[in-house]
This record gives structure tokens, sequence and C-alpha cells, in this order.
């Protein structure tokens, strides 16, 4: 019988390594990171920890909920795809 999860966030004296900065925090960091709302990694990183989904349905608008759970990343690579035709244009105006 797997182990009942915690309701509520740790606090931030446990901490988990963030793969978007490659060091330690804590989950109110991630809880605001994104202008004051969750990081779009929340969901992924924590749901091992305590029931990060639940806590943030009860927190978070029914619009801010959905704006974190659906936001795509760009691949890296589209990323500096863009980035260099920009570069092409502004230096050929």
């Amino acid at each position: 019988m797997p182990m009942e999860q915690k309701k509520t966030p740790p606090g931030d004296e446990f901490q988990i390594r963030c793969p978007r900065l490659g060091h330690q925090i804590s989950f109110s960091y991630c809880r605001i990171e994104n202008n004051g709302l969750p990081c779009f990694k929340t969901l992924d990183c924590w749901y091992q920890h305590f029931q990060v989904e639940d806590f943030l349905k009860k927190e978070l608008s029914e619009e801010e909920f959905k704006k974190i759970s659906r936001k795509q990343v760009k691949p890296k690579v589209l990323s500096l795809l863009e980035m260099i035709e920009q570069a092409k244009k502004s230096k050929q105006k």
C-alpha cells in the first residue's frame, strides 16, 4: 500500500534541485517565480513531495491554474534558431 502524500507543501528548509536554475530551491520560490504565479515546471518538480496539483488548484484561480499547467516550452534549438533569424534581420536593417 503506497504511503499517503502530504497535502501541504514542505517548509523552506526542504529543497529540491531546480532543473531550470541548476541549484537547490524551496517550494516557496517555485510558487511565485513566474511574475507571482508558479513556475510552469512546478507540477512536474513537486508532485513526488506533496499533492501539489490539489494545492495549486485551491490556491489559484481556474484561469491561473490553466495558464501554468498548459504552458509549453520551446525546445532550445527552436529558440536559438529564432534568435539567429532575429539577429540576421536586425543586421540587414
